[in-house]
């Protein structure tokens, strides 16, 4: 079966094919939580792009880095990739223990505090 969804605000349209509903659901699901972000949450303009950039762990390994980025206050939403085999991308919206980041993953480098809020 194939499904043709577009985002809310029309920017994207994706063509979907899965054998059973339950995959073409998973896949919409997947599809919907990495593209449907519409505005930035921090200061809810549209204004907001794609960007990849290269970055290094402590290991100094290089890897892609995903992001939301807004183009008028400069807050970003971090995206991960899943390593069990699928890379699907996943929107960093809480910390490794759990607690949301900033506005529900939106966050802005806050020079007074020194951190990502």
């Amino acid at each position: 079966m194939k499904a043709t969804y577009t985002t809310r605000n029309g920017r994207l349209s994706v063509d979907l094919e899965a054998e059973t509903h339950t995959k073409l659901w998973s896949d919409l699901a997947s599809f919907q939580e990495v593209f449907e972000e519409t505005n930035c949450k921090k200061c809810d303009s549209e204004n907001i792009k794609f960007v990849v950039r290269k970055s290094k762990d402590a290991k100094g390994k290089t890897f892609d880095y995903y992001e939301l980025r807004c183009n008028d206050c400069g807050a970003k939403l971090a995206f991960g990739i899943l390593d069990d085999g699928t890379f699907k991308l996943f929107p960093k919206r809480k910390d490794k223990e759990g607690n949301w980041l900033g506005k529900y993953g939106w966050v802005k480098w806050n020079p007074d505090t020194n951190k990502e809020e």
